[in-house]
C-alpha cells in the first residue's frame, strides 16, 4: 500500500499546482488579496505531498520492493544501503522525482521566506514555479511513473549500473538538481516582473540570493561529478566535454553571468532586459540539459533514458515553457527602460563584458553540443566534436575575461580611468611575469598557452588581492583603520574576493593538468619498474579479492622517488556478478604538486602481467582546492544581509495599496 499511497499523492500534487498556478495569478491580477495569499500555503502543500512521495520510493528501495519495477531495474538485495537509497535517483524515473521534489522545496522556501517580497509579485512567481511543476509531474505520471508494480515480483532485482554505486555520484545528482532547479526561481521571478512591468533594483536584490544558491549547488554538483570521473572511469583526466557534461556547464556559465547582471541593476539601474534575458535562458539551458539526458538523442555514462517519447513529452514542455517566456519577453522587454547610463570604462562596462564573454562561451559550448545532433538529424552523418574544437573557442574567450576580472574591481562605478587602475596592479603584472618564467623554466618544452595560463592565473590572484587592499586601504592609512575597514567589509565582498580567488587557484590548477599531464601505458609483470616524471613504479602483482556486492583484481605498486619510498598504490579491475559489468577503480595519491595515478587493466597471458596505466596530473588538487573556495565565497556572500531572502518589511498600509508594486529594499 506504501507505493500507492505515494502514486495517490503525487496525483493529488498535480492537482495542488493546478490550483497554485491559476487562483494567485488571477488574484493577482484582480487585485484580490486573498485569492494572492493561497500561492503560500498552496506552495506548502505541494511540497509535502511530493517529499511523501518521494519518501514513499525511497523506503520501497531500502526494504528491496522488487513489486516494483523500478526497483526492480535499479536495484539489488546485496546493494550497500548508500546504493539503495542512492539508486533512488540514479534511474529516469526516481530522478524525475527527486527534480520535481527540488522543484517544489524552493516554492516552499519562497513561501516561507519570502514574507517581505510584494504579495503580487510573490503570488506570480509561485504561480509561475507551479506551472513548470504541473508540466513536469504530468511528465512523470504519464510516461515515468516509478510507482509502476510488476507482478509478480522477482526473487531478487537487476542491480544498479556499477558505475553509479560510487559516493561521489550518490551524491552528484542531488547537487546538480539543486542548482539545475535554483535557476526556476530566478526565472519565474523574471517571468512575473515582466507580467508586471516593473524590474528595479528591489527585484534585482530578491533575484540574487536565488540565484546566488543555485549557482552554489551547481558548482558543487559539477565539481563532484568531474572528481567522480577522474578517479572512476579511470581515464587520468577530469573534464572531456562530454555532451551531458556541457548540459550542466552551459546553465553554470549562464547564470554566472546572471549573478554579475543583477549586480549591475541593483547598482545601477540598468541593463534590465538583459537581466530578465539571463534568467530565461539560463533556465532554458537547465531544460535543454534535462531534454538531452532523457530525450535518447545521447549515448553518454550520463544519460537516464533512451525512449523518444519522453524526449518528445520534453520536447514540448521545453518549447511551451522557453517560447511563451521569450514571446513575453519580445512584448513587454522593450518597455523595461533603463535609467542608468554609464561609460565604457567603468565597473558596468567590466561586469557587461564579463556578460559577453560568459553567454559567448555558452553559445559555443551549446553548438559544439548541438552541431553534430543536428547534422545527424537531417542526414548529415555523424561527426564527433570533442576537446579540440571547445578549447580552440573556449580558451580564447575566457583569456580576457580573466584578465578585465582583476580591473574590474579597481574601477569606479558609471565612468572609471582605466590608467590608474593598471599602475595599481603592478604587482599583479609582476606576479603573471614571475608565473610564465617559472612555469617555463620548470617545464621548458610545454606548450605556450600553458605558460600564458598559468600568468593569468597568477594576474587574477594577486589582482583579488591587490583589489581588496585597495578596498581596506592598506599601507595607505595606519594600520589600526586598516583592521577597522576590514571588519566593515561587507560579506559579499568577501565572498567576491574568495570566489575569483578560488577561480585563480582552480585555473592553474586546470592549465598545468591539461599542459603537462606525463602518461604511460605498458604490459608489467610483477616485478617489473617503469620510471614516469621522477617516480619509480615497481609492480608487486595482483590478487583477488572479494567486496560486498563485486569481485575485483586489485594490483600493488610500489612508488619510489631518488629510492626513497613515496607511497603503495593498489589500484582495482572490479566486476558486478548481477549487472555483469566491469569497472575500473584508480589508485590516486595526491600530492601538492601533483596526483601520482595508476590503473590495472585486463590480465595478459599467464606470467601475472597485466596492462597497466601510469599517469601524472600536475596541480590537479588545486582544481578541487579552487572550486572549495569559490563554493565558501557563494556561501560567505549569501550568508550577507543584504543578499539574504526578502527585503524590508513594508507596512501593511502600503502593502495593501499597493499589492503588484515591488516595495523598495
Amino acid at each position: 500500500m506504501i507505493p500507492e499511497a505515494g502514486h495517490f499523492a503525487l496525483t493529488l500534487a498535480l492537482l495542488v499546482a493546478l490550483v497554485q498556478a491559476s487562483v494567485p495569478m488571477i488574484g493577482a491580477h484582480r487585485g484580490n488579496a486573498a485569492w494572492m495569499e493561497l500561492a503560500r500555503p498552496a506552495a506548502l502543500a505541494q511540497f509535502l505531498l511530493i517529499a511523501f512521495a518521494f519518501a514513499c520510493l525511497t523506503y520501497a528501495f531500502v526494504t528491496s520492493d522488487f513489486s516494483l519495477l523500478a526497483v526492480v531495474r535499479y536495484s539489488h538485495s546485496a546493494k550497500p544501503l548508500l546504493y539503495k537509497i542512492s539508486g533512488v535517483w540514479g534511474n529516469h524515473e526516481g530522478s524525475m522525482l527527486l527534480w520535481v521534489l527540488i522543484l517544489s522545496l524552493y516554492g516552499a522556501a519562497v513561501a516561507v521566506f519570502g514574507r517581505n517580497l510584494p504579495p503580487g509579485l510573490r503570488a506570480r512567481s509561485l504561480a509561475i514555479q507551479a506551472l513548470i511543476a504541473v508540466g513536469f509531474i504530468m511528465f512523470i505520471l504519464f510516461t515515468s511513473n516509478p510507482f509502476e508494480r510488476m507482478l509478480p515480483p522477482p526473487e531478487n532485482g537487476q542491480g544498479l549500473n556499477p558505475l553509479l554505486q560510487d559516493p561521489g555520484l550518490a551524491f552528484h545528482p542531488p547537487f546538480l538538481y539543486l542548482g539545475y532547479v535554483g535557476f526556476s526561481m530566478a526565472f519565474s521571478f523574471a517571468v512575473a516582473a515582466l507580467i508586471e512591468g516593473r524590474v528595479d533594483a528591489a527585484w534585482a536584490r530578491w533575484v540574487r540570493p536565488w540565484t546566488l544558491a543555485a549557482w552554489i549547488f551547481l558548482t558543487t554538483g559539477i565539481a563532484l561529478g568531474s572528481w567522480w570521473a577522474y578517479y572512476e572511469l579511470g581515464w587520468g583526466g577530469w573534464w572531456f566535454w562530454d555532451p551531458v557534461e556541457n548540459a550542466s556547464f552551459m546553465p553554470w556559465l549562464a547564470g554566472t553571468a546572471l549573478l554579475h547582471s543583477a549586480v549591475v541593476l541593483e547598482k545601477r539601474d540598468t541593463l534590465k532586459g538583459w537581466t530578465i534575458f539571463l534568467a530565461i535562458v539560463t533556465f532554458a539551458l537547465s531544460l535543454l540539459g534535462t531534454f538531452l539526458v532523457r530525450s535518447g538523442v545521447l549515448t553518454s555514462v550520463h544519460a537516464f533514458a533512451t525512449d523518444p517519447a519522453r524526449g518528445a513529452f520534453i520536447l514540448v514542455l521545453l518549447l511551451v515553457v522557453i517560447g511563451g517566456s521569450l514571446a513575453l519577453f519580445a512584448w513587454r522587454g522593450p518597455s523595461l527602460a533603463s535609467t542608468g547610463v554609464f561609460q565604457p570604462i567603468s565597473r558596468e562596462g567590466s561586469l557587461l563584458l564579463n556578460n559577453l564573454l560568459l553567454t559567448t562561451a555558452a553559445a559555443a559550448v551549446l553548438l559544439g553540443t548541438l552541431y553534430p545532433l543536428f547534422l545527424d538529424a537531417v542526414g548529415g552523418g555523424k561527426v564527433s566534436v570533442g576537446p579540440p574544437f571547445f578549447n580552440a573557442v573556449f580558451l580564447p574567450l575566457m583569456a580576457p575575461m580573466v584578465a578585465s576580472m582583476a580591473v574590474g574591481p579597481l574601477l569606479t562605478w558609471k565612468r572609471g580611468e582605466l590608467g590608474p587602475a593598471l599602475t595599481r596592479l603592478w604587482v599583479a603584472f609582476a606576479a603573471l611575469a614571475a608565473a610564465a618564467v617559472l612555469a617555463w623554466a620548470v617545464v621548458a618544452d610545454g606548450p605556450l598557452f600553458a605558460l600564458v595560463g598559468m600568468g593569468l592565473a597568477a594576474w587574477l590572484l594577486v589582482g583579488t588581492v591587490v583589489g581588496f587592499a585597495e578596498r581596506v586601504r592598506l599601507f595607505r592609512v595606519p594600520f589600526p583603520e586598516t583592521l577597522r575597514r576590514i571588519g566593515r567589509v561587507p560579506r559579499a565582498a568577501w565572498g567576491m574576493t574568495l570566489a575569483h580567488g578560488g577561480l585563480a587557484i582552480a585555473i592553474a590548477g586546470m592549465i598545468g593538468a591539461g599542459a603537462w599531464k606525463v602518461e604511460s601505458i605498458q604490459v608489467m609483470k610483477p616485478g617489473d619498474t617503469q620510471t614516469m616524471a621522477g617516480f619509480t613504479f615497481t609492480f608487486e602483482g595482483a590478487r583477488q579479492v572479494q567486496g560486498p556486492n563485486y569481485s575485483a583484481t586489485r594490483g600493488t605498486f610500489t612508488v619510489t622517488r631518488d629510492g626513497r619510498p613515496v607511497v603503495t598504490l593498489h589500484p582495482e579491475k572490479r566486476d558486478y556478478p548481477v549487472e555483469r559489468m566491469p569497472t575500473t577503480e584508480a589508485a590516486i595519491h595526491p600530492t601538492f604538486f601533483g596526483d601520482l595515478y595508476v590503473v590495472i587493466g585486463d590480465a595478459q597471458g599467464s606470467e601475472g602481467a597485466f596492462v597497466t596505466r601510469l599517469y601524472f596530473n600536475p596541480l590537479l588538487g588545486w582544481i578541487w582546492g579552487g572550486i572549495v573556495v569559490m563554493v565558501a565565497g557563494g556561501m560567505v556572500s549569501l550568508s550577507d544581509r543584504r543578499h539574504r531572502v526578502g527585503a524590508p518589511k513594508t507596512s501593511r498600509a502600503a502593502a495593501g495599496a499597493g499589492a503588484g508594486a515591488p516595495a523598495r529594499a
